[in-house]
């Protein structure tokens, strides 16, 4: 069966002017380079898949059968473009696998992975990446402040002032030169992809390569860059067990020949902004892999994992991520087409609402560890507990051998996700709206005894704090998170580390105050009410974890107890 390539008109990105070929220099990024590489890689990833589903007759057909099935359940549900010129190819091959001879399953099964591999391989222009350094963060800043336009066409950068980059930046800065990068960071926005990116150049990181869900290239602006800045594209509505397989393949392909990699292991993003503690595994486990097979081969180059968090004021498709969750569509609706970040109109509030805020948005990048999860040296040497400097190659050997093992692979990458989890914890950085709905919500909790989580969401405009009480306990709370933070259990925003509890609480109502359609909490002369509570849910859920261990009032120690069960503790 020979598939030609399917593009529906919104995913057409725009097209580049004709310009001069760019030729990568020795000491540009490894990503530079990729273009070059693209048909070998795609090339790589088509044989060592399909080898692996060729080596019987039961085998192909078992593929065959199972890929058939799944598009075809699909293709149905969508009722799109591509269903219609897609559907009777795939019904077709279902009917015929049983006649076809083993040299035509053969084929057939290349040319399934052959079309998965070109759809998900994306491009690297150096043009385009040039050019998004310069224009996209004035043109950001263009929408935003209207205003402040011709100072940032002189160099002033407004989105500078809204996103802080902190962690050790110049430890990764040697490790990028001496291995491979791959970070993992927290899910909250489809922002996220787009300020790490710019993070990276803020503070002089290699752009990485990433995968993207395939929803995000219908917008033909977005698409636009995605396609020319490393992004490799991930359909989430196949669920064909091969289409995840060339997925894991071509990362770790890409891992193995250097280029720093990005991708997010809660899978889609936290619609209920808890912090992640449920990790999907596969492209984790490429990595993991491909540090292995490179060991195989005789390559020793080291991968390097680089937890980092995303932590927002306001987070711009807050609304309706939590009500998908609430709702539990989050498993039947696993792409939400229709959400904040689809409408222009609500960018565009999003960002002039956070305008005057310092440090919006806060990358913290943590401490990166290996494969195993073991601390890294400013060398890039692995260290256990004690300091002593270990080799990693020792973990894939087997008498005194490298090996590949699937399965030992697979028990490494379970004992990395919990390490990774543990970091997301460390360093997660909580901002004022997060602190002032963990208070006001505790407060709901312990003045509706007896009610569950959904009838508590029901008591809405009900449960009010005398102004002055709050703003002391949003102090208190505030300074029991620092107190933890010298501890290395979490992290508060330096902005209010130190301001007046008045300010932070002042602070969070003028945030959510005009941009999302409700009202997450209303002041009232002396008191604040609770007006939303499942606005005021969302935002205090990056504080479950920590709930008990930030309690001062024994009147509120039942209610913490029940905000440290949601979601389910860890």
């Amino acid at each position: 069966m020979r598939f030609r390539p399917l593009r529906a008109l919104s995913e057409r990105p725009l097209r580049l002017p004709r310009l001069r070929p760019y030729v990568p220099q020795p000491s540009d990024p490894p990503i530079f380079w990729f273009d070059s590489e693209r048909k070998d890689i795609v090339r790589e990833v088509v044989q060592r898949v399909t080898q692996r589903h060729t080596a019987d007759r039961r085998r192909m057909e078992l593929v065959l059968n199972e890929t058939a099935l799944a598009e075809i359940r699909r293709l149905e549900s969508q009722r799109d473009a591509e269903s219609r010129e897609r559907l009777p190819q795939w019904r077709g091959l279902a009917r015929r696998i049983a006649r076809l001879s083993d040299v035509e399953k053969r084929d057939a099964v290349r040319d399934i992975v052959t079309r998965y591999a070109e759809d998900v391989a994306g491009n690297f222009d150096p043009r385009v990446y040039g050019f998004s350094k310069q224009a996209v963060p004035k043109l950001l800043a263009g929408v935003m402040a209207p205003s402040r336009l011709p100072e940032e066409l002189i160099g002033e950068t407004l989105i500078g002032e809204l996103l802080r980059v902190e962690g050790d930046i110049e430890h990764l800065r040697r490790l990028q030169d001496r291995g491979t990068l791959v970070y993992v960071p927290t899910h909250s926005s489809n922002l996220d992809s787009v300020v790490i990116g710019r993070a990276f150049e803020q503070v002089g990181l290699s752009p990485v390569v990433y995968g993207a869900g395939k929803n995000l290239f219908t917008n033909p602006f977005l698409s636009f860059f995605m396609h020319n800045l490393g992004a490799y594209r991930v359909d989430r509505r196949v669920t064909a067990s091969v289409y995840k397989e060339v997925l894991k393949t071509f990362s770790q392909v890409m891992i193995e020949r250097g280029y720093h990699s990005l991708f997010f292991p809660g899978g889609t993003r936290s619609r209920s902004n808890l912090i992640e503690s449920h990790l999907k595994l596969g492209l984790a486990g490429s990595a993991v892999s491909a540090f292995a097979n490179n060991r195989v081969h005789g390559v020793d180059r080291n991968v390097y994992f680089v937890p980092a968090t995303i932590n927002y004021e306001l987070v711009l498709e807050g609304e309706t991520l939590v009500e998908d969750w609430l709702k539990e569509e989050g498993k039947a609706r696993y792409i939400i087409e229709d959400d904040e970040f689809s409408k222009l109109d609500r960018w565009i509030a999003f960002f002039r609402k956070i305008v005057g805020l310092q440090a919006a948005c806060i990358i913290r990048f943590g401490r990166p560890i290996d494969c195993f999860g073991n601390e890294v040296d400013d060398e890039g040497h692995s260290t256990t507990p004690s300091g002593r400097s270990i080799d990693p190659g020792t973990y894939v050997e087997r008498r005194g051998k490298p090996v590949n093992d699937f399965a030992r692979d697979a028990a490494y990458t379970r004992e990395l996700s919990d390490v990774i989890v543990d970091r997301y914890r460390e360093e997660t950085v909580l901002m004022a709206t997060s602190l002032v709905a963990h208070v006001l919500f505790r407060r709901l909790v312990r003045e509706t005894p007896g009610l569950d989580l959904f009838a508590r969401l029901r008591v809405r405009g009900e449960i009010a704090m005398p102004r002055e009480e709050l703003i002391a306990e949003v102090g208190a709370l505030r300074d029991r998170l620092v107190h933890l933070q010298t501890q290395r259990v979490v992290r508060v925003n330096d902005a209010i580390a130190t301001l007046d509890p008045r300010v932070i609480v002042e602070r969070a109502l003028a945030v959510w105050n005009g941009y999302h359609t409700r009202v997450a909490a209303k002041e009232l002369e002396a008191t604040v009410t609770a007006e939303d509570p499942t606005l005021l849910l969302y935002y205090q859920n990056r504080l479950v974890p920590f709930a008990t261990r930030v309690v001062t009032n024994a009147a509120d120690e039942a209610a913490a107890a029940e905000i440290a069960r949601i979601g389910g503790r860890r």
